[in-house]
């Protein structure tokens, strides 16, 4: 059995090595910030949580630990960006990346999700609360890691793999 941790964009795949549920932990990697959320261990509800401003990725990755410990997570969901032709550019390689990084730093399967739209919706739903343009920039990172952890665990829990 290979001792790596797990990274893969098929929701199948990242349920089996989940076969208990368990928190799950998504983010939003951008250039400069990443957006956290979590959702419970039935994967019912994702929340958004904080951003976290990027920094090398030992300090991430502590920042990160610390929400693994807390919250019990049990895997993570990084969105992936796709071009909206569904093919991946620079960004979509820098996330696939940082995943492969995350998985090895807390040693957790991670799914890759596609994130296309999740920003927009994200800012829609925002709009929507009647939220301040100041206050949605502030949270659009954490709110779209949310929105991508929303859809995994809606497939996950719905098993429409």
């Amino acid at each position: 059995m290979d001792d790596k941790p797990l990274v893969t964009d098929n929701a199948l795949t990242f349920g089996d090595e989940l076969p208990d549920g368990g928190a799950l932990l998504a983010l939003d990697v951008g250039t400069k910030t990443v957006g956290i959320a979590t959702c419970d261990a039935g994967w019912r509800f994702a929340t958004a949580g904080k951003t976290l401003v990027r920094g090398k990725f030992g300090k991430d990755s502590e920042a990160l630990r610390a929400i693994v410990g807390e919250r019990s997570i049990k895997g993570v969901v990084i969105g992936l960006p796709r071009n909206m032709d569904g093919s991946e550019g620079p960004r979509a390689q820098a996330s696939r990346a940082y995943a492969r990084n995350v998985a090895a730093a807390l040693g957790l399967p991670v799914l890759l999700w596609d994130e296309r739209w999740s920003t927009a919706s994200a800012e829609g739903a925002m709009i929507a609360q009647d939220m301040s343009r100041a206050k949605r920039a502030e949270r659009i990172d954490s709110h779209a890691a949310a929105v991508i952890l929303q859809g995994a665990i809606d497939t996950l829990a719905g098993g429409g793999f």
